[in-house]
C-alpha cells in the first residue's frame, strides 16, 4: 500500500474544547466530523454552525460525514461552507449522482457512503462520479463500536472496482478502527481510515495517530 491517511473523528473528542482538541491531532491527514440529526441514525450531534467554526480554526481538511435524511437538501449548504469533502449516506439520497455532482460544483469533494448491510454492486457504475467511497464498518450513530469484519469482502471488491475504475477515488473505512484491527482493513484495500477512540483514547493522540498510519502503510 502506497498510501495511508488517518482521520480522527472528532466524535470522540471533547466537544467543550474542540479547537484545542484539532491541535491534539495535529499529525493527522484530515478531520472527520460527524454531522447526526436523531432520524437517520438513533443520535444527535453537532450541525452547520459548529463546522463552520471548526472549519475556520482548523489547519486540517475537514472531512464532513453527514448521518441526515434528506440529504439531497441539506448535503450541498455543507459543501458551500468551503470545507475539503462531504460525504452522504446513499441510503438517505434519493439522487446521488445528482448529488454527487452538486457537492463538486459547490467546491467540495464528492463522497458516499455505506452501511454495513447495503450492497456496493448496484452503485459501480457511479463510481467516476465520486472522490471518495465510504464503507462503515460498524452500523453508523455512535463511536466505541466493535469492528465489523464482514465488511472486509465488500471493501475488496470496491478496491477491485475503483482500480479497475482507473480512478483515483479514496476509500474510506469508519467505525471500530484500532491497533487490532486496521491492517486487515487496509490489506483489503482501504487507504482511508476514521479513527475516533483509538486516537482521543490515547494519551498522546499525535503520536498514536503516526502508529496507526504506519500500520496501514505495512499492508501488502
Amino acid at each position: 500500500m502506497s498510501t495511508a491517511r488517518i482521520h480522527p473523528s472528532i466524535l470522540s473528542a471533547d466537544f467543550a474544547n474542540l479547537e484545542r482538541e484539532l491541535q491534539r491531532i495535529h499529525t493527522a491527514d484530515g478531520v472527520h466530523v460527524d454531522v447526526m440529526d436523531n432520524h437517520f441514525v438513533p443520535n444527535l450531534t453537532l450541525g452547520k454552525p459548529v463546522v463552520e467554526a471548526l472549519h475556520k480554526v482548523s489547519q486540517l481538511p475537514i472531512d464532513v460525514h453527514l448521518m441526515i435524511e434528506d440529504a439531497d437538501r441539506w448535503a450541498p449548504e455543507y459543501a458551500q461552507l468551503g470545507v475539503d469533502s462531504v460525504t452522504f449516506h446513499v441510503e438517505a439520497s434519493a439522487a446521488p449522482i445528482r448529488l454527487a455532482r452538486e457537492l463538486r460544483a459547490a467546491g467540495s469533494k464528492a463522497a458516499m457512503a455505506l452501511r454495513p448491510a447495503t450492497s456496493i454492486e448496484p452503485y459501480l457504475d457511479m463510481l467516476g462520479e465520486l472522490d471518495m467511497l465510504l464503507l462503515m464498518t460498524v452500523e453508523p450513530g455512535f463511536g466505541g463500536q466493535k469492528f465489523l469484519d464482514l465488511v472486509l469482502p465488500k471493501i475488496r471488491r470496491a478496491r477491485a472496482a475503483i482500480d479497475g475504475s482507473g480512478k483515483p477515488i479514496a476509500l474510506q473505512i469508519d467505525g471500530g478502527v484500532s491497533r487490532d484491527t486496521i491492517l486487515r482493513a487496509a490489506e483489503a484495500g482501504a487507504d482511508v481510515f476514521v479513527a475516533g477512540s483509538a486516537v482521543y483514547a490515547s494519551p498522546e493522540p499525535s503520536v498514536e495517530i503516526d502508529v496507526l498510519r504506519n500500520l496501514a502503510l505495512g499492508a501488502h
